[in-house]
C-alpha cells in the first residue's frame, strides 16, 4: 500500500478544504441556505401581491439594490474621507465624497455654507447624534407630541411621567401640539411654551402630519428663545428634493432625514448642518457656527464605529436618480395621488385629521366608525393591504389607537394612479364594514383588549368574505411590477 508523507496528506486536506470554502462562498443563497431562501421568496411574493400603503415604505431601484449587495460592504473605514483609521480606502473615500456632493447638489446647498454627514445608520440615530452634538445630558428639547403626529426620536413620555423614548431620559423634553379643532400645529402654543421652557433645540418634524410645516414661523419661535431649529424631513425629503413641497433649509440650522422613504434610497440617514456665520449681535459681533466638528465627532467616534459603505454607495446612486426629471414627475404624482386618495376616502364617510393632505400621507380618524386602528390594520393585512395603526390626539393607547396612517409613495412607484387609489379607498371602506361585523362576533370570554384582538384575528382567518377580498386584491395588485423584477 502506498503511504503518502504526512505533509502531502495535509496538502490534500488543505486543498479540499479550500475548494469547499470557495464553493460555499461563491454560490447563491438558494444553493447554500434553502431555508432562508424560502423566506426571501415568500417576502418577495408578499410585496408583489400586496398594496403597500405605509407612508414610510417604498420600493428602491434595482441599481440601488446592486450597491447594497456589492463588494463595498467588505471594507472597514472608520473615520471620514482622507482621514481613515484603516488603509485601503481610496475608493471608499471617492464613494462617500460623491455621496456628500450629490446630497448638497440635490438640495441646492452651497458647500461653503452647508455640510452633510452621510454615515448615520438610520433616522432615529441621526437625531440622537444631532442632539448630542449640541446639548449636554439634561438640556432641553421640544418636539411635536407623538399622539399629535410626532416621532419617538423627538422625545416622548406618558402623562404619568414614564419616559417611553430614551431621548426623554437623556434630555428634558416638552412637547408641542396640534390644535384639535383644526388638526394643524398650534404655533401660538409653541411660541408661548418655548419662551417658558427655553429649550436648546426645537424640532420641526413629523411622522403622521399631512400638512405643510411653516418653517418661517418655526424660525421666528426659535429665535425668540435662542434655540437651534432642527428640521427632521425624513418623510418628505423626496418631495423637498423635487420641489413639490416647502424646503426646510432656508430657515433651519440643521436638517436630518432618512433616505428610504419618499427619497426612495437605501435604509440610511443624513445630517445637514450650517457652516460659517450664524448671526450678528446687536453690538455687531459675528457669531459663527461650530457644527461641522461637533456633528461629525458625534457620529464618529461619538456613537458609531465603521460606516456601512454599501449603504453610502447605494445612497449616492439614489441621490443621482433623485436629480433626474423623472423623479420630479414621480413626486408630483405622489402628491396628486395622495390628494385624490384623500378625496375618495372623504366621499366614503371617513374623517381625516386636518381634513385632507398637502403631502404624501393621510391620517384617518376612525373614532366615529366604531372600529379602532389595530383591528382595521389587522383585517387590511388579511386582505393583502399593508397600512399602520396610528395614534391621534386624545388617544390613550398606542396599541389600540383611533387612527390609521396611509400614504402613496410605494404604490406610486409601482405605477398606481388616481383611479387605482380610488379603488384602494373602496377596499378600505369594505374592510371597515367587515371589521365592524367581525368585531360583533368576538367571544364574550375575551375580557382584555389583547384577548379580543387575538379573537378578532382568528375571525379574520375564518371569514369567507375576507378570503374573497384577499384573493381579489392579490390578483389585482400582482399585475403591477416591482422595480427590478425580471
Amino acid at each position: 500500500m502506498l503511504k503518502l508523507p504526512a505533509r502531502n496528506i495535509r496538502c490534500y486536506a488543505t486543498k479540499a478544504n479550500n475548494a469547499y470554502q470557495q464553493a460555499l462562498l461563491s454560490k447563491h443563497v438558494d444553493q447554500t441556505d434553502p431555508e432562508m431562501y424560502a423566506i426571501l421568496q415568500a417576502e418577495r411574493k408578499r410585496q408583489k401581491h400586496s398594496i403597500t400603503l405605509i407612508p414610510s415604505e417604498n420600493f428602491t431601484s434595482k441599481s440601488v439594490m446592486d450597491l447594497l449587495g456589492s463588494e463595498m460592504q467588505n471594507k472597514y473605514s472608520e473615520g471620514y474621507p482622507n482621514e481613515r483609521y484603516y488603509g485601503g480606502n481610496q475608493f471608499i473615500d471617492k464613494a462617500e465624497s460623491l455621496c456628500q456632493k450629490r446630497a448638497l447638489d440635490l438640495y441646492q446647498l452651497d458647500p461653503e455654507k452647508w455640510g452633510v454627514n452621510v454615515q448615520p445608520l438610520s433616522g432615529a440615530p441621526a437625531n440622537l447624534y444631532t442632539y448630542s452634538a449640541i446639548m449636554n445630558i439634561g438640556d432641553r428639547l421640544m418636539g411635536l407630541d407623538l399622539p399629535h403626529g410626532g416621532h419617538l426620536s423627538h422625545g416622548y413620555q406618558l402623562p404619568s411621567g414614564t419616559k417611553i423614548s430614551f431621548v426623554s431620559k437623556y434630555f428634558q423634553t416638552m412637547p408641542y401640539h396640534i390644535d384639535p379643532s383644526t388638526g394643524l400645529i398650534d404655533y401660538e402654543e409653541l411660541s408661548m411654551t418655548s419662551k417658558l421652557f427655553r429649550p436648546k433645540i426645537i424640532i420641526a418634524g413629523t411622522s403622521a402630519y399631512s400638512r405643510i410645516l411653516d418653517y418661517k414661523r418655526f424660525r421666528e419661535i426659535t429665535n425668540a428663545c435662542n434655540a437651534y431649529l432642527v428640521s427632521d424631513m425624513a418623510h418628505i425629503s423626496g418631495l423637498v428634493a423635487a420641489g413639490v413641497t416647502d424646503s426646510p433649509f432656508e430657515h433651519s440650522d440643521i436638517v436630518t432625514t432618512t433616505t428610504h422613504k419618499s427619497l426612495r434610497g437605501p435604509r440610511g440617514a443624513m445630517i445637514f448642518y450650517r457652516k460659517n456665520l450664524r448671526k450678528v449681535t446687536k453690538q455687531g459681533k459675528e457669531i459663527h457656527y461650530d457644527l461641522d466638528k461637533k456633528i461629525n465627532f458625534s457620529v464618529f467616534p461619538g456613537h458609531q464605529g465603521g460606516p456601512h459603505n454599501h449603504t453610502i454607495s447605494a445612497l449616492a446612486v439614489a441621490l443621482g436618480q433623485a436629480a433626474k426629471p423623472e423623479f420630479k414627475q414621480y413626486q408630483q404624482n405622489v402628491v396628486a395621488n395622495a390628494k385624490a386618495f384623500s378625496d375618495e376616502l372623504i366621499k366614503r364617510g371617513f374623517n381625516l385629521v386636518s381634513g385632507g393632505t398637502d403631502n404624501h400621507l393621510i391620517l384617518i380618524n376612525l373614532s366615529n366608525l366604531g372600529i379602532d386602528g389595530a383591528r382595521l390594520e389587522t383585517i387590511l393585512e388579511s386582505i393583502n393591504i399593508a397600512a399602520n395603526k396610528n395614534t391621534i390626539a386624545g388617544d390613550k393607547s398606542a396599541l389600540f389607537p383611533s387612527g390609521l396612517r396611509v400614504g402613496t409613495p410605494a404604490m406610486t412607484t409601482r405605477g398606481f394612479d388616481k383611479s387605482d387609489f380610488a379603488k384602494v379607498a373602496e377596499y378600505i371602506y369594505k374592510a371597515v364594514k367587515l371589521a365592524i361585523s367581525l368585531k360583533s362576533q368576538e367571544s364574550a370570554t375575551a375580557t382584555t383588549a389583547r384577548a379580543r384582538l387575538i379573537d378578532f384575528k382568528k375571525l379574520c382567518k375564518e371569514s369567507t368574505a375576507v378570503k374573497q377580498l384577499a384573493d381579489e386584491v392579490y390578483t389585482w395588485v400582482g399585475q403591477y411590477p416591482i422595480p427590478g423584477e425580471l
